[in-house]
Parts: structure tokens; sequence; C-alpha cells
């Protein structure tokens, strides 16, 4: 996903409808934030776009529900949720990254 999407994406979900998928959005685009800051950007560095593979692909999955369904779209669950966030977390703990800068509490 290019920097325009992961924008697009915190408008694609609902809060009460979908959590997961908004909670996985804001990840994500917290993760290009930060990616943003610390190198020549989400574009041009791998690493970081290769770690979040799987919760770009859950993303992506989810507004392919969501084209012309409104209301009608299905979460993903908080294993397929967990299991796209690990590569990230391992990701950052080999930045030496604190995981509070990506990661924040869903509530």
């Amino acid at each position: 996903m290019n920097e325009w999407e992961i924008e697009d994406a915190l408008r694609w979900f609902d809060e009460e409808d979908q959590p997961n998928l908004i909670h996985a959005a804001r990840v994500l685009y917290r993760l290009m934030r930060w990616t943003n800051e610390r190198s020549d950007g989400w574009q041009y560095w791998r690493k970081p776009k290769q770690s979040a593979r799987r919760l770009m692909a859950l993303i992506e999955a989810g507004r392919g529900q969501n084209r012309g369904n409104w209301g009608d779209l299905e979460d993903i669950t908080e294993a397929e949720l967990k299991a796209a966030f690990t590569p990230i977390k391992s990701f950052l703990t080999r930045e030496k990254a604190a995981h509070s800068e990506v990661f924040y509490l869903n509530g």
C-alpha cells in the first residue's frame, strides 16, 4: 500500500462495526509515519513494508469486501490481528524501537 492508500484506510472502517480493522489501519498508519521519520520514507525502506505485508493484506481484503456493500463488512478476528502484528513487533525489536511508537492500547 502506498501512503495515500494507508491514509485513506483510516476512513474505510468504523470503530463500532470493525474495531479490529480500524485498529489495523491505525497501526499501519503509525508504522508508516514512524518509517518516514527515520528513513528516506515509506516508499523506499523495504523492511517495515515487508513486516506489514500481512497487515496490509487484511486491510486491503477488508476494503475489497466493503466496496458496494456498505454496512455488510465483516471484521477480522483478534487472532488474525495478532498474527499480523507479530512480524511488525519483531521488526521494531530488531531496530531497537519501542513498540509503543507504533502500537497503542486498543480501547
